[in-house]
């Protein structure tokens, strides 16, 4: 079973004998050798897969690791297996455990969309920096355990002060709801294990084993969770690699990596460096730039893959002409070697530096594809909409209660909401079947109460209907009562309601077709929202240049990469300090070894910032790579004549003129 491993990576999959730390460098196959480790476990070394976790920081990854080991233990070997996120995870604890905390195991899980909506009210300020540091500022509180009482009383200004004092009302809020965030769920499985023995020594029975991806993107809570589900037997594989660590700005701690030695006197390091991804030009290129890093472990990637061009750095005359010489560049490239638009990446520091990008792509008719970008069903108004849709399915979903009856406001609010989530809390049961219990009315004034129960028998006249009447009768309804329009066009300016409003029209527009299409009710619909939800996570398979940013190019590979925009103030970053140097160099590794066969890196000479023209500096990162890999191109100092504007054109004219005439549209 392990025959298909190198000897570093077969050495990695049989240690047990004691916690094991994988420097797994990039393209070296970690996952494989988590995913050998965990069939090891199961079928050579007596484990039950019910005690074994392997927990990844996303969905994708989750999802790749548990085919990958379908396809190694057969049957039912694999039943119980735990694969998942840390989020996951802590709420499968928190669903277990929660009521030892003064949860009910169907609590509700606010997305960051439904924090806003809360903290905006809080705050009772429009200004989205201001809600957008105060969610940074208290999810980096709950992920080093500051409580609300420790955030006043370390408070070293006014502005502090307020956040704490805002801190403490959100955790209120959370409790009457009854509700957690996603911080919550790792931040409360910590504190149910240290504050409830019984419940941890529960947890380390069920997992016996552990195996972590991605380890230098634990924060410290996270680290803390692990910590505890390993105790002391400390039977666990963490794999992760220190030159790519590049979330500091979420809470991710590289300390992470250097404290299991600390903790873990007997821990053993084992390093791959052989690298299955790229050529050995461009992993000298990424191993002598990331040696200017500090550097607990030293580690050098190395291939097989034969010595490859040299890596090219071109030099922009501006960003207009960077974009079209990249695309120029990328379509005679395709041309010439019968690639495929797939395999081409456009990667850059900042979203921004996509726009004259797509522009270029568009013109000349090149498919692409950009990630980071906001999905349709994440958009606020269709969220919004959505929530009556799940209410009308379940209405025991609270956070869908929560922003169905406030949005558009209906005279309900906080003070309402707080007093049924406490009652619905002590009860133990949902908001909505809270609001129609005697006790509620005695709590409420009359027209708090008159509103609630408005609300609450409209959405059970919708309800049952839902699964008889037509889909598209039910939906027209259901947006002239909540009047949802006109709502939009008082809370936002004209042109922004606007936008909204088509957007609305095109998914109730969608939803109709699709269920006459399919002769599917409201409640057909509903689950197949959430199961389009679900699955657009994953990868389709179109063939599309990909542009992203170098965070989301993580984890990733293409054949050919252009890496845009590494000037000084965008790669490195403007304004940071040493520490930030020395993530914003990560960065730039990243990047360079998402490359599997050819590498290129530009900059500009200037850029335009709205009227005027601002000089640019190209990066100190260009400085660090080995001179004897690089071939420079445009107006480097070093380049050979480049190509005018029209001398461009004109030669991709004739490739396109050429690819007419061999009738190969590919």
């Amino acid at each position: 079973m392990l025959s298909k491993l190198n000897a570093v990576q077969r050495e990695a999959a049989m240690y047990l004998d004691g916690p094991l730390l994988v420097l797994a460098g990039a393209g070296s196959g970690k996952t494989r050798v988590i995913t050998h480790k965990i069939a090891y476990l199961v079928q050579e070394c007596g484990y039950a897969a019910r005690n074994v976790a392997a927990i990844t920081f996303t969905n994708k990854a989750a999802n790749e690791m548990r085919e990958r080991v379908g396809g190694l233990l057969k049957g039912k070997q694999a039943q119980g297996l735990v694969v998942s996120t840390f989020h996951s995870l802590g709420m499968h604890i928190l669903r277990a455990e929660g009521t030892l905390l003064g949860y009910k195991p169907q609590f509700s899980i606010l997305d960051s969309g439904d924090v806003w909506k809360i903290l905006s009210e809080l705050t009772n300020s429009g200004d989205k920096q201001e809600i957008r540091d105060l969610q940074t500022q208290l999810s980096n509180w709950k992920s080093a355990f500051v409580t609300p009482v420790l955030a006043l009383q370390s408070a070293t200004n006014e502005e502090e002060k307020v956040h704490a004092r805002i801190y403490s009302r959100y955790q209120e809020t959370l409790r009457a709801y009854q509700a957690v965030d996603f911080d919550d769920l790792i931040h409360l499985p910590v504190v149910l294990f240290k504050e409830h023995p019984e419940a941890l020594h529960r947890w380390q029975q069920r997992l016996r084993y552990l195996l972590i991806d991605e380890y230098q993107d634990t924060n410290d809570c996270q680290y803390q969770l692990t910590k505890l589900l390993a105790g002391n037997r400390a039977a666990f594989t963490a794999v992760g690699d220190d030159d790519q660590a590049i979330y500091a700005w979420r809470g991710a701690s590289i300390e992470n990596l250097h404290n299991l030695r600390t903790d873990f006197g007997n821990l053993n390091v084992i390093k791959l460096e052989q690298n299955y991804r790229s050529s050995q030009r461009i992993l000298t290129v990424a191993n002598h730039l990331i040696n200017h890093n500090t550097k607990v472990f030293d580690k050098k990637l190395w291939s097989e893959h034969g010595i490859g061009d040299t890596v090219r750095i071109y030099a922009a005359r501006d960003d207009e002409h960077e974009a079209e010489s990249v695309v120029l560049k990328l379509l005679a490239h395709k041309f010439e070697h019968r690639t495929r638009f797939s395999d081409y990446a456009i990667l850059y520091r900042s979203n921004y530096l996509s726009r004259a990008f797509e522009e270029q792509l568009r013109a000349q008719r090149v498919p692409y594809t950009v990630s980071g970008g906001t999905s349709f069903f994440d958009k606020a108004e269709i969220k919004d909409i959505v929530s009556y849709l799940r209410l009308l399915a379940n209405p025991d979903d609270d956070p869908a209660f929560i922003r169905a009856i406030t949005t558009p406001k209906r005279g309900i609010g906080n003070a309402t909401l707080e007093k049924l989530g406490n009652y619905a809390g002590t009860r133990h049961i949902s908001l909505f079947e809270a609001a129609f219990e005697f006790q509620i009315q005695q709590l409420l004034t009359p027209q708090q109460h008159e509103d609630l129960m408005t609300f609450c028998n409209f959405i059970n006249r919708l309800e049952d209907r839902a699964d008889k009447d037509p889909c598209a009768e039910l939906l027209d309804e259901l947006l002239r009562a909540i009047n949802y329009e006109t709502w939009l066009y008082d809370s936002h300016e004209s042109r922004q309601a606007e936008g909204k409003w088509k957007n609305v029209q095109d998914f109730i527009g969608w939803m109709k077709r699709k269920a006459e299409a399919d002769e599917k009710s409201l409640l057909d619909m509903v689950q197949t929202i959430a199961l389009i939800n679900m699955l657009e996570g994953k990868e389709q398979e179109t063939d599309a240049v990909s542009l992203s940013t170098l965070h989301a190019a993580k984890g990733l590979e293409f054949p050919h990469v252009f890496i845009i925009g590494v000037e000084e103030d965008i790669l490195p970053f403007r304004d940071s300090d040493e520490k930030g140097i020395e993530e914003e160099r990560r960065l730039m590794y990243v990047g360079i070894t998402r490359a599997e066969r050819s590498l290129q890196i530009s900059y500009c000479n200037r850029r335009r910032r709205g009227k005027d023209w601002y000089a640019c500096e190209p990066s100190r990162f260009l400085e660090e790579m080995p001179e004897g890999e690089l071939t420079y191109a445009g107006g480097h100092a070093e380049a050979a004549p480049t190509v005018t504007k029209n001398e461009g054109m004109d030669k991709l004219a004739r490739l396109k003129a050429m690819l007419n005439k061999t009738g190969d549209g590919t």
